[in-house]
């Protein structure tokens, strides 16, 4: 029994070591960098929402060995990104384009925010209309301010005979 659960242990703890750790050589540092920022910038199209470095997805390993090969063969980054949106659509890119298909993505966000404010202006305005107010900017008139002056005074003197 003690052994079973030894050796039950040992493959729990040797789970790690069976990992996939991808290396790739490169000739430049530059290299490098790109290759890290593809796998960075680039979707997984089988995960949602993760990244070609996050992911381990067997079409994210394949992703990443055809960017390295494309690197190492001397393609630009726009011949890799070209290739990449062929392959799999605009959904690849974590910054899409813009283009017609792409253009809510973009314009959206702006368009709203003009209409907000439009709306927000005409209802600023339309409450300022609502509230009259005379020349010298007070909102009441000379009548109700007499007969405002009125009522308080007559507060005061029935205060003041209760005392």
């Amino acid at each position: 029994m003690l052994r079973r659960l030894i050796l039950l242990m040992l493959l729990v703890l040797a789970l790690p070591a069976m990992a996939v750790i991808e290396t790739y050589q490169f000739d430049t540092e530059l290299q490098r960098q790109r290759y890290n920022a593809f796998i960075e910038e680039l979707r997984c199209p089988k995960c949602q929402n993760q990244n070609l470095s996050g992911s381990d997805s067997a079409i994210a390993q394949d992703l990443r060995r055809q960017i390295h090969q494309m690197i190492m063969a001397g393609k630009s980054d726009i011949e890799i990104t070209q290739y990449m949106v062929d392959r799999y659509g605009d959904f690849v890119l974590y910054r899409p384009r813009f283009n017609a298909a792409t253009a809510v993505l973009w314009l959206g966000p702006v368009v709203l925010l003009v209409l907000g404010l439009g709306i927000w202006a005409m209802l600023s305005r339309r409450r300022k209309s609502t509230v009259p107010e005379n020349d010298d900017g007070d909102v009441l008139s000379e009548q109700d301010r007499q007969r405002l002056q009125r009522l308080l005074s007559e507060e005061d003197t029935s205060r003041g005979g209760d005392q």
